[in-house]
């Protein structure tokens, strides 16, 4: 089953069924408050970015699935955009704070992704990645289980995430949480 389709079925009880982050972690790593602009990448439901909404300028949901963008509607004020994070429509330099929650492993091409925030990212401009640790057995059980259901994830070790930012030539910094958590932090 395509992602996108799978995502589309889950829209209407997905903020019921999925884990947020810290939300206190997210407001340090992503140094808020800033009056720019956040974009929130795979943001789906906007269930974390709802949560942060006032310590940023604007907010820019972007998702493949049009009955997330949907649900996402509903919380707050904020632009909405369906697309892939392949070639995004944004203006070089153009983003102040790009956030991606539990939804990397979802991107057809990680790298690209990677490379595509980090064209639209102003300098001065926080990456904040938070994604499962694959070395925690219950996130391995999880990537069975979404490879079972042919979701098409692929999930990295942080320590690949963290070596396509310094591909780029950028310098990540890693931060593991005490659960099956990582947060991988790269300034322009």
């Amino acid at each position: 089953m395509p992602i996108n389709v799978l995502f589309d079925l889950l829209a209407p009880i997905y903020d019921r069924v999925i884990r947020e982050p810290s939300i206190a972690d997210l407001k340090q790593h992503l140094k808020l408050p800033n009056d720019g602009w956040l974009l929130d990448a795979g943001g789906g439901t906007g269930r974390v970015s709802s949560q942060i909404r006032s310590c940023v300028g604007s907010l820019v949901i972007a998702d493949l699935s049009r009955p997330m963008l949907k649900q996402a509607s509903r919380k707050q004020d904020c632009c909405f955009l369906q697309t892939s994070t392949d070639r995004l429509p944004f203006n070089s330099q153009s983003i102040n704070r790009i956030l991606v929650v539990d939804a990397l492993h979802h991107f057809n091409d990680q790298f690209t992704a990677i490379s595509e925030f980090m064209r639209i990212l102003k300098p001065g401009g926080r990456l904040l990645i938070q994604e499962p640790d694959i070395h925690h057995p219950a996130v391995k059980m999880v990537a069975v289980m979404e490879k079972l259901a042919l979701m098409g994830s692929h999930f990295h070790p942080w320590q690949e995430i963290k070596a396509m930012g310094e591909t780029l030539g950028y310098n990540p910094q890693v931060h593991l949480d005490q659960g099956h958590t990582v947060w991988i932090i790269i300034d322009k």
